[in-house]
């Protein structure tokens, strides 16, 4: 299933894509796509959506606001430095284990929300990200295998990063990482069934029409799988948590010489199966 939340902010609908034109409205079935909807799994609704598709009871899409494809969660977590080739662009080495920093689950926006620079920004920058959508309370994973039936989903994000606030402001990443409007995710989840291969997707980002970032998850330093299995081992996961797990090459800040977004800026991003976000550069408050 591809699930989707559609309408004003703060009053989003669960709604179950069904194709480009059409969806299946489960509001009347689920409250919201949060911990406890997670936590249950998805079967119930899957046979309800079949049901409801047969029948043809669908609705057209008709220019609806996209939100976040879930709820806010009860926390944001983000691994660094996971593709090789981006490590290398930034000057840093292969990462023996995953590097972990966090953003505040108020950072999430939806797909085509407008991302805002915050005072005193000057090296805003984009990243493409696959994000991994915890389905169960999860802690001390025997394996990486384990982690499979741990995964509610995937989801395209853009950890949005301010490198100087990242950098220069005392070395914090959580830092440039936090402000208000930089986590644009969705425009749906798809359940795990959806994807192949979570390990061969194509990733890419574009910034005022130029192509700046191509990727590809098969040159991850650490699948999804192994992600979730290590942080289990530190944290406790729970149900509709959301993990950012890394950037291809082609960030602002690994240009030469190094580029930023400015207000006006128009970014465009997708990952194969997952669909495309669309988000314009507003100005400080």
């Amino acid at each position: 299933m591809q699930l989707m939340r559609i309408g004003p902010a703060g009053a989003e609908k669960p709604v179950v894509r069904v194709d480009e034109e059409s969806y299946v409205d489960v509001s009347d079935l689920v409250p919201e796509f949060d911990a406890g909807y997670f936590a249950g799994g998805h079967d119930a609704l899957r046979s309800a959506v079949a049901d409801r598709i047969a029948a043809g009871d669908t609705v057209a899409f008709a220019g609806e606001r996209i939100g976040a494809p879930f709820a806010r969660p009860h926390q944001i977590l983000c691994i660094g430095l996971n593709y090789r080739d981006h490590a290398a662009e930034s000057g840093m080495p292969v990462p023996d284990e995953p590097i972990l920093f966090t953003k505040p689950p108020n950072t999430l926006i939806g797909p085509n929300d407008p991302v805002r620079m915050p005072r005193g920004a000057t090296k805003l920058d984009w990243e493409v990200e696959l994000g991994v959508v915890i389905g169960r309370r999860t802690s001390y994973l025997d394996s990486p295998a384990d982690a499979r039936d741990a995964i509610a989903g995937y989801v395209v994000c853009n950890d949005v990063s301010e490198r100087a606030f990242q950098k220069e402001r005392g070395g914090q990443w959580s830092k440039g990482k936090s402000a208000e409007t930089f986590n644009p995710a969705g425009p749906w989840l798809a359940t795990p069934d959806e994807i192949a291969d979570v390990g061969d997707l194509g990733m890419w980002l574009d910034v005022n029409g130029v192509r700046r970032q191509t990727g590809n998850t098969a040159t991850m330093v650490f699948d999804p799988y192994t992600i979730v299995h290590y942080l289990s081992q530190f944290l406790v996961l729970e149900p509709g948590d959301l993990i950012d797990t890394g950037t291809p090459p082609g960030v602002g800040d690994g240009q030469r010489p190094p580029v930023f977004l400015q207000p006006g800026d128009v970014v465009e991003l997708g990952i194969d199966g997952l669909g495309t976000q669309r988000q314009q550069i507003l100005p400080p408050r």
